[in-house]
């Protein structure tokens, strides 16, 4: 049986839906609902709070069935498939819900603080028992940050359903499962790399953690061994002594740096190419934190923007990544499957959650930002790269 209540946020839900949060009024709902004014007011505290509250009911049913589609799901890779799936599919579904949430809940600073971004957390919570499931089980990587995988998820599923909603567009999200699947599985998925290179790059990632926690002296090879995860005699496949390895550190470290150093004056790789691409986006927005919060709050959760002379500069812009991604494809560096339009959401998707959860929901903590903006462009990286690929240049 509806209650009142019931019909109250079915009459938000429909308004806020058509006309948005700013153009619905308490009479407008009142009267759709066919109730007194006053009465809306015995359940809800205002409009804010009657539009967070129809998003925590979207979002408690979407938990729900989320349940029901893993049930009996064992594989994680399996589980995250369709994860994703469902969530696209339950905006391609409910449209309404989709807007509701991402341009007049997600734009609102004060959503982080409510019941309705708790259960979004609790959503975010499945995805990474997943991934650590993925890692315990040796299908996933032990050495991915898998919060920014998490962020590239779910940023890439809002672009997709953000896409849809502002270009009307026929096509479902949903379709796309398969070719961001096929970004993300190659971010995450343990590969095994050439044994030789491999142990020896550990070797040397152990010696530069063990002389800077320890100092030179007090550091130990059987120390460094066991950080390396090899035998402490392996050590002395690739080093002379103690001093070697020092040495070996900064020779290793610098030639990167040279490598580095030259990529920025004759920039011909695509890795290099996008990688500077992916910092300088990053640099461009995370300079001006003012309009940065405007722009990730109040345009591109926005459905005016997606109509307005800006977003076809922004189009421009983002036409920059495709090009390099596509010139990579052309030398054979980049997968030729590789979907533009579903790279480009996850990138920006990723950048999206990644710099609000910055800003909003960790703010004041002293987070290494660069590191994990260079986590996410070595994981790009991997999700374009062609398998023979086995170092990446820039």
């Amino acid at each position: 049986m509806t209650t009142t209540k019931d019909r109250i946020l079915l009459a938000a839900e429909e308004l806020i839906t058509a006309s948005g949060i700013a153009e619905t009024t308490i009479a407008k709902i009142a009267q759709k609902a066919e109730v007194a004014d006053s009465l809306v007011y015995q359940y809800f505290k205002n409009k804010q709070d009657l539009l967070f509250s129809v998003a925590s009911i979207k979002l408690e049913e979407a938990l729900d069935l989320l349940a029901e589609q893993l049930e009996g799901i064992k594989d994680p890779e399996s589980r995250l498939r369709k994860l994703i799936w469902y969530g696209l599919k339950y905006n391609d579904l409910n449209p309404g819900y989709a807007r509701i949430l991402l341009f007049e809940c997600r734009s609102n600073a004060d959503f982080y603080k409510t019941e309705a971004y708790r259960k979004i957390r609790k959503h975010a919570g499945i995805m990474t028992d997943i991934l650590a499931q993925g890692v315990k089980d040796g299908q996933f990587r032990n050495d991915v940050n898998m919060g920014i995988i998490r962020d590239a998820v779910y940023g890439a599923m809002d672009f997709e359903a953000i896409s849809c909603i502002a270009s009307g567009e026929i096509e479902k999200s949903r379709t796309d499962l398969e070719h961001l699947m096929n970004l993300i599985l190659p971010m995450i998925k343990v590969r095994p790399d050439p044994p030789e290179r491999d142990k020896r790059t550990r070797i040397l990632l152990a010696a530069e953690k063990i002389f800077a926690a320890k100092g030179y002296n007090k550091a130990k090879m059987i120390d460094i061994a066991e950080e390396a995860a090899v035998s402490e005699s392996a050590i002395y496949d690739y080093f002379k002594n103690k001093d070697d390895l020092l040495l070996a550190v900064p020779e290793t470290r610098l030639k990167e740096h040279l490598e580095s150093i030259m990529d920025s004056f004759d920039v011909k790789s695509p890795f290099a190419k996008l990688r500077r691409l992916i910092r300088y986006h990053f640099a461009l927005y995370m300079i001006n934190r003012d309009f940065l919060k405007v722009f990730l709050l109040h345009n591109q959760l926005n459905i005016q923007f997606y109509s307005s002379p800006a977003y076809k500069s922004y189009q421009k812009y983002l036409k920059i990544l495709d090009k390099v991604v596509e010139e990579g494809q052309n030398r054979g560096d980049f997968r030729q499957d590789v979907n533009l339009r579903v790279f480009r959401n996850v990138f920006i998707g990723a950048f999206s959650h990644m710099a609000l959860r910055w800003m909003i929901v960790e703010e004041g903590k002293n987070n290494d930002k660069m590191k994990e903006i260079d986590e996410l462009i070595d994981l790009l990286l991997d999700a374009v790269s062609t398998p023979k690929e086995e170092a990446r240049e820039g």
